[in-house]
């Protein structure tokens, strides 16, 4: 059985990664510091878990007991607004992170490292859709993270031999995204209509983001990791969507009157983003199964229901 080890697997989009890698007979392992991830998203009691953090010695001694044949790697300082504001702990947790992945894999034998990277890497740019061929320019410190990372796992098999695989994301979403500090904005959405809070929409709305369903990134990892052969690859649906129009969208399926409150944007906000998935299709086999309809009313479901069971425990 292939052993395989998902840094930040306690998290929103690594949970649903580990335990999907656990139905398709993956042997798989867990290490969090549980910064942002919570035990409780590992639904699955087959998948062990370790309290660690990858710029701790822990890694080491998950690698050495575990000895993974593959690594998922999802643990990262995910905040552009934090990355602005703290390039040294950006920097330490992104790169350093993923270098210390690197090492331990060229230690400890694994073969291939799946790689959560971001359209961030791109910038701003007034092309759409964006193609893995357009010119990389971050914005920010957090995309440069991403991008600096994904130029050492390139090193990495030119000098190790440690295959790899760069996921692109565009912008994931679905349940257990957590809607605190800066969360995406259709969970923040979400926990405000539920909550019957005003929703703030930072910027005129106008700009534009391509999301994607997190089952649908999770099906993409897996076929990462069956994929013969090192590679980026954008994950997105290749379709886009303003802000202004999503919220519209999401107050239809809450059945909800409340009205946004707009604030000014923030530094190293993207105006307008959206991923061509041409190479995912043709190439990784991948392809979106779930529309932007049918995603979002599963993940009301799911905030409706967290909701409903947090107003019971302040019942009992």
């Amino acid at each position: 059985m292939k052993r395989v080890l998902v840094t930040g697997g306690c998290g929103f989009i690594g949970s649903h990664m580990a335990e999907l890698l656990y139905q398709n007979g993956f042997e798989v392992k867990v290490i969090d510091n549980l910064s942002t991830g919570k035990i409780a998203n590992l639904e699955n009691r087959g998948i062990s878990f370790h309290y660690g953090d990858i710029v701790s010695e822990e890694l080491d001694k998950v690698f050495a007991e575990f000895k993974p044949h593959y690594v998922v790697h999802q643990a990262a300082q995910v905040s552009v607004a934090h990355s602005v504001t703290n390039f040294h702990h950006d920097a330490n947790v992104n790169i350093q992170g993923t270098i210390n992945i690197i090492n331990a894999c060229k230690k400890y034998g694994a073969e291939k490292i799946i790689f959560a990277s971001s359209a961030a890497v791109y910038g701003n740019t007034n092309v759409t859709p964006i193609t893995l061929t357009h010119p990389t320019s971050p914005a920010s410190p957090y995309g440069l993270s991403k991008f600096t990372s994904e130029e050492y796992l390139k090193l990495a098999k030119q000098l190790y031999d440690i295959d790899y695989v760069i996921l692109r994301y565009s912008n994931v979403y679905g349940p257990r995204q957590n809607s605190q500090g800066e969360g995406g904005v259709i969970s923040i959405f979400f926990d405000r209509f539920v909550t019957n809070q005003q929703p703030i929409i930072y910027g005129s709305g106008r700009q534009t983001r391509d999301f994607i369903y997190v089952e649908d990134v999770s099906q993409a990892c897996l076929q990462a990791i069956q994929y013969e052969g090192c590679g980026t690859f954008n994950i997105s649906n290749n379709s886009s969507i303003s802000i202004n129009e999503l919220f519209i969208t999401m107050k239809s399926i809450s059945c909800s009157h409340l009205t946004p409150a707009y604030h000014s944007v923030g530094e190293g906000d993207i105006a307008d983003s959206r991923l061509c998935n041409k190479e995912s299709i043709n190439v990784l086999k991948w392809s979106p199964a779930f529309t932007l309809e049918k995603g979002l009313a599963k993940t009301y479901d799911y905030y409706h229901q967290t909701l409903a069971q947090r107003f019971a425990k302040t019942m009992e």
